[in-house]
């Protein structure tokens, strides 16, 4: 009889790959986001690509979200028993099997050829088990993407409107529907300079696919003199004049009077301002810059995480901007995020297979962590966040 008494491997995310390898034959599906990135870019339409892929200003920003991951790295350590690793989180009362979360995107809508690309993304949440952040700006009511959660925790993104009464109907529908947490946007009550869709003459907020959360609200249909069905434009108009609060602390208090759901504030990243953040009693904060599409400074998100993690102290922190591939989540983590979450990534693979091809993109990156954290001798993320990241250049 041996000596050892191994208890029997359970499954891991990484066992994808052996899955994928086990049929002979190269996968249907993109394998990393330079692939991705090709098989989208023939699928979408220029302006929704465009859109999607492009940043505020020159750009700088999103690019260097990006390229700073390669700055940091994370040290083996040899000699650690990986046969079994927990990628689980505790988050807003629950416990989450892995450390991802879908972004927040509007530009969900325009993904799918269908026209119902948050729905799609609701489906590659159920399927990959990774939650899913609604946006206010959708192509579906709120109520009708929810159901196509599965099993699995959603959020809510707000991006707070000028009239607290609308404010409030979202949150409540939000609420009501079943969101376990209402992620509150902070940086987009105006729109950053955006020369790609000023070179096309066209922003999509002239647009009304995205804006069925509006038009199904009560609030936004009794202010209006006709409804949306009877003249969409005059709607589009109101939604205009109604989009885009400029927050403020007051703000923060209001909120945690008109909902009971945790509260996250996405746009953090200088410390101070997570500081006061926890001092209010926020539930989360989500250190990010919005992908490098709203203000063009030139820091990468990823080089304010320590500070916010810092300042937040015993709050959560959520991370997303510039994340493509496995690596990169394990950084973040690292650097002291709790859940990281993909944007772009997914919103491609919806455009190459609808919700099963964001579903794969989200499994291989899960897939990739799973395995850096097998080599590099991490059995769960809390040892990888107590080892900590170092810099490499």
């Amino acid at each position: 009889m041996s000596i050892f008494n191994h208890e029997k491997r359970k499954p891991h995310y990484g066992d994808l790959q052996g899955k994928i390898l086990l049929k002979g034959v190269p996968p249907s599906y993109p394998i990393d986001y330079t692939e991705l990135l090709q098989r989208a870019e023939k699928v979408l339409p220029p302006s929704v690509l465009n859109y999607i892929e492009s940043g505020s200003g020159d750009g700088r920003t999103q690019h260097r979200n990006v390229q700073a991951f390669s700055e940091w790295g994370i040290v083996p350590r040899m000699l650690v028993d990986c046969t079994n690793r927990d990628l689980s989180v505790e988050l807003f009362g629950y416990t989450q099997p892995n450390p991802l979360f879908m972004s927040p995107i509007g530009a969900n809508a325009f993904c799918t050829s269908d026209g119902h690309g948050d729905i799609a993304a609701a489906k590659a949440s159920a399927i990959s088990g990774v939650p899913f952040v609604a946006s206010t700006l959708a192509n579906d009511p709120m109520e009708t993407v929810i159901q196509h959660c599965g099993d699995v925790p959603a959020w809510f993104q707000l991006y707070v409107p000028r009239s607290r009464e609308l404010a409030e109907s979202f949150i409540q529908r939000a609420e009501q529907s079943g969101y376990r947490a209402l992620v509150i946007t902070l940086d987009m009550w105006v729109h950053g300079w955006r020369p790609c869709d000023i070179r096309a003459g066209h922003f999509p907020d002239q647009e009304d696919v995205w804006l069925q959360n509006y038009f199904s609200d009560p609030v936004f249909r009794d202010s209006l003199s006709h409804t949306p069905e009877e003249n969409v434009t005059l709607a589009v108009k109101a939604f205009r004049r109604l989009f885009g609060e400029a927050l403020t602390w007051d703000h923060v208090a209001w909120l945690r009077e008109v909902t009971k759901l945790p509260i996250v504030l996405k746009g953090i990243c200088h410390g101070e301002d997570a500081r006061r953040a926890a001092d209010m009693g926020v539930d989360a904060i989500y250190c990010s810059n919005h992908g490098g599409r709203q203000a063009n400074s030139g820091i990468a998100a990823i080089d304010m995480l320590p500070e916010v993690v810092e300042g937040a102290g015993d709050t959560p922190v959520l991370f997303d901007s510039g994340i493509r591939s496995g690596a990169d989540i394990l950084t973040a983590i690292a650097m002291g995020a709790t859940a990281v979450g993909i944007g772009r990534p997914y919103s491609y693979g919806l455009a190459v297979d609808g919700a099963s091809g964001a579903a794969h993109v989200l499994r291989c990156l899960l897939a990739e962590a799973d395995l850096i954290m097998a080599v590099n001798g991490y059995p769960s993320l809390a040892d990888l966040r107590n080892a900590g990241a170092r810099r490499v250049s």
